[in-house]
């Protein structure tokens, strides 16, 4: 089988040569070339043709966000991005993610060489998913604000969908998503497209510490629904969505009327923390009828038995389909288990949901 030919790009040397030794050292994959900024690496990616490049985020003369836009739209490949844990470097990450990249690795501010190493399976395994994952090109016009379609000339906006008027469901019912690789933009699609009368949300996204908080306050400036971290024991309210925070456990507990977030450290199950299968565990539960389950794009298995456990229970259940997944890997495991009650199209679920919704709250009302 043909090995994942890879061109790693960091403007230290350090890094290029940890990176590369980790990668040769895997059987399926080889570093066919390193560059120390983009210019050089704009000439190594058209003399090589690799299959991934790995992109650090910061570099002299040009950003790699700069350098990863004009990729994504001229030449889109997958990247995997290399960015330093700190509050700018998950900033610039998440935009990163935005711009098209498949994902990244939060390399250590000290300890640069025992850091890699440590993370040398994850950083292989990101790898080997982004070799397979769907890459779309990224729109010759400037993009337009997140969450927003690009404005066509003399083109009128598009309208933002009609609000629900969800009435008592919206605090009966609890929406719960999980997602990975190629996830946190497609949770930013869902959520945007949400009124703000929405059942409470709550979402198990694989990340690492340091960068849900970051991704938490991106989706806050851009949703009609309040977005945040998750604490323990908080109340989940309609109109706003929690994100369980890197390195935790998150699941749902009730309390009399009221559904709590429940946020725990613990193993990691399926090698995640956090976790989908203990989020919708926890769903199944405690919720039962009233969840809603979606399952969007990420690679593996993670949920899949727990998103079966939710359909068993009650919930309404709905997976992204293949054509809009960077990554089919975790819809289609569920789909598999008999988990979903529909596949669909990433910018048709929340509709779906909310038609759902809307059509439940009538029947109520009809019966008064």
């Amino acid at each position: 089988m043909a090995k994942t030919r890879v061109v790693v790009v960091d403007d230290s040397a350090l890094v290029r040569s940890l990176l590369g030794e980790i990668i040769n050292r895997q059987s399926d994959m080889e570093c066919i070339g390193s560059a120390a900024d983009p210019f050089a690496a704009r000439e190594m990616i058209r003399s090589l043709n690799p299959d991934v490049i790995t992109l650090d985020v910061e570099m002299p003369r040009m950003d790699g966000l700069d350098f990863l836009s004009r990729l994504m739209r001229l030449r889109p490949m997958p990247v995997v991005m290399v960015s330093t844990l700190t509050e700018r470097g998950a900033e610039v990450t998440l935009k990163a993610l935005e711009l098209g990249a498949v994902d990244f690795v939060a390399k250590p501010k000290i300890g640069i060489a025992d850091g890699l190493k440590l993370l040398a399976e994850d950083i292989t395994d990101k790898i080997r998913i982004a070799s397979k994952a769907h890459i779309k090109r990224l729109p010759a016009a400037a993009p337009a604000p997140a969450g927003q379609a690009a404005p066509q000339p003399g083109a009128t906006p598009p309208a933002r969908p009609a609000e629900a008027s969800l009435g008592r469901l919206s605090t009966e019912k609890l929406i719960f998503i999980g997602a990975s690789t190629g996830g946190t933009e497609a949770t930013k699609e869902v959520l945007v497209s949400l009124p703000p009368d929405a059942p409470g949300v709550v979402i198990t996204q694989h990340m690492p510490p340091g960068f849900t908080r970051s991704y938490a306050a991106r989706l806050d400036g851009l949703c009609r629904i309040r977005v945040k971290e998750a604490s323990d024991g908080e109340r989940i309210l309609p109109g706003h969505a929690y994100i369980a925070p890197g390195g935790l456990h998150l699941s749902v507990e009730r309390s009399g009327a009221n559904y709590i977030a429940r946020v725990r450290d613990g193993e990691p199950v399926n090698r995640h923390k956090p976790s989908v299968e203990v989020l919708f565990e926890s769903a199944a539960r405690v919720v039962g009828q009233n969840a809603f389950g979606i399952m969007l794009t990420g690679m593996g298995a993670d949920g899949a038995k727990a998103m079966k456990m939710m359909r068993d229970a009650g919930s309404y259940n709905v997976c992204q389909d293949e054509a809009s997944c960077v990554v089919f890997g975790m819809p289609r495991e569920a789909i598999a288990h008999g988990a979903a009650h529909e596949v669909l199209p990433l910018g048709q679920i929340a509709g779906h949901l909310i038609d759902k919704l809307r059509k439940t709250h009538g029947a109520l009302l009809n019966r008064v």
